[in-house]
C-alpha cells in the first residue's frame, strides 16, 4: 500500500478506535449516568424536595427555556464557524498524533487551549446553577446543602462498593 493510501486509513480508523475506547472507558453513552443517573452534576431532583413556591417553579421553569432558547439560537448562528472550528481542532490533533516525531510543546499548546474553552464552559454552568439557587430562601438553601450532602454520600457510597 502507498504511503498517502496508509495514511489516509490511519487518518479514518485513528479517530474511530479512540473514540470507541474512550466511549468504553467512560461506560457508553451514559457516562455521565454513572450509580444509576443520580451521581454527578446539579440533580433537578433535589430541587423538587425543596418545596418551591409556586413562583419560584416559574422563575426555574423560565430559566431553563431561556437557556433551551440560547443553545438554540447559538447552534443555528453559528453552525458554519463551530464546524469550521471543530474542523480545524481536528486536524491539529490528526497532524500532533500522526507526525513522525511527538511535539511536546505543540500538545501542550492543544492541551492548554482545550482546558481553558473547558473552564469557559465550566463557568457558565456554574453561573446558571448559582442563578437557579439564588432564588432560594436561606431556609431552602439549608435543605439544598443537607439535601446535596446526603446525594453525595449516597453516590460515594456506591462508588465504594462498585470498587469493592
Amino acid at each position: 500500500m502507498k504511503t498517502a493510501k496508509k495514511l489516509v486509513l490511519a487518518a479514518v480508523v485513528l479517530p474511530l478506535t479512540l473514540g470507541t475506547a474512550s466511549a468504553f472507558a467512560f461506560g457508553g453513552k451514559d457516562h455521565g449516568k454513572g450509580m444509576g443517573g443520580k451521581c454527578g452534576g446539579f440533580d433537578r431532583g433535589v430541587m423538587r424536595q425543596l418545596d418551591l413556591t409556586d413562583a419560584q417553579k416559574e422563575q426555574l421553569k423560565e430559566m431553563r427555556e431561556a437557556g433551551k432558547a440560547e443553545m438554540k439560537a447559538k447552534f443555528e448562528q453559528g453552525g458554519e464557524e463551530r464546524q469550521a472550528a471543530m474542523k480545524a481542532h481536528h486536524e491539529k490533533v490528526q497532524a500532533l498524533v500522526l507526525a513522525d516525531t511527538f511535539d511536546q510543546a505543540a500538545a501542550n499548546d492543544l492541551a492548554k487551549e482545550m482546558a481553558e474553552k473547558q473552564a469557559e464552559r465550566r463557568v457558565k454552568m456554574l453561573e446558571k446553577q448559582h442563578q437557579m439557587l439564588s432564588i432560594l430562601t436561606p431556609e431552602q438553601k439549608e435543605k439544598f446543602v443537607e439535601l446535596s450532602q446526603e446525594r453525595h454520600q449516597k453516590c460515594a457510597d456506591k462508588m465504594a462498593r462498585h470498587h469493592k
